[in-house]
């Protein structure tokens, strides 16, 4: 079966994020993720949550300082304090919404001594997220978009993963990050499919709508669903128009080329 998510760290950015919720309801999608959402109330995401059915993925620990430069903390050479706190943050709100998952964002780091910080803040998140009921998530990301960025493969996710010894902790595997970076979406899927947590989509090149640029989702998706994934897919694109709703032709089309009733059989 496919299941589709709306992250509302790109999608009805025009509207709180209450209505955002009721909004992606209205839309179809089945879940939805988040970004930052901490300077909202936890208690009104819970209620729209509620009113709406849907559940919540999960959302990211902070950036950090946006100004200086900071896209995530949790590699970062003398901000141990810093991380935890991050990692703190997140988990509680993400237990008092309800949310599956935290991704742990690494931050702009490099070198040995990045990744022994990063692997030791894991297991920190890991320990946390036991104790909150939430699981831990840790994202490759291309470096076009962020440049300098600690994680940028599936591979070193998947030896991080393995070193921290820690069950909890899965791959956001984002086809979009990653194809930019060179990857064969469906063997890079499949040969770590045992270590992904969550699966994340949008176009090629351009981070837009998933109905142009180089990588068919139509066809794609379903044929990660067929590889054994059996969790949500999310739409985590920047919507080329004025709006959101403006650009939702793409789901009516991926959903009718999956008829009947969203299986999961191969595109025609």
């Amino acid at each position: 079966m496919i299941r589709l998510s709306a992250n509302l760290g790109f999608l009805w950015t025009d509207r709180p994020l209450p209505e955002a919720i009721h909004a992606a309801a209205r839309a179809g999608f089945d879940a939805i993720e988040l970004h930052w959402p901490y300077d909202i109330d936890p208690a009104l995401v819970r209620k729209a949550l509620d009113e709406t059915g849907l559940p919540v993925l999960g959302l990211n620990t902070v950036r950090g300082d946006v100004a200086a430069g900071d896209f995530g903390l949790c590699a970062l050479a003398g901000r141990q304090g810093d991380a935890c706190r991050a990692i703190d943050q997140a988990f509680g709100y993400a237990a008092a919404i309800g949310a599956a998952n935290v991704h742990v964002m690494a931050g702009k780091a490099s070198g040995d001594e990045a990744r022994r910080i990063f692997v030791e803040n894991l297991r920190y998140a890991a320990r946390v997220g036991k104790e909150k009921g939430v699981s831990v998530l840790i994202e490759p990301l291309n470096t076009r978009d962020v440049p300098g960025y600690f994680l940028t493969d599936a591979e070193t996710a998947r030896s991080i993963i393995d070193e921290t010894a820690c069950d909890n902790i899965r791959i956001m595997y984002d086809c979009y990050h990653m194809r930019i970076m060179g990857a064969d979406l469906i063997a890079g899927v499949g040969s770590h499919l045992p270590a992904i947590g969550h699966v994340q989509f949008a176009a090629v090149p351009d981070r837009g709508e998933p109905d142009q640029g180089e990588v068919d989702y139509a066809r794609l998706l379903p044929a990660i669903v067929e590889q054994g994934y059996t969790g949500f897919l999310g739409a985590e694109y920047k919507p080329r128009g004025a709006s959101t709703d403006a650009g939702l032709g793409w789901l009516a089309d991926f959903r009718a080329r999956w008829q009947p009733e969203g299986r999961t059989g191969a595109a025609s």
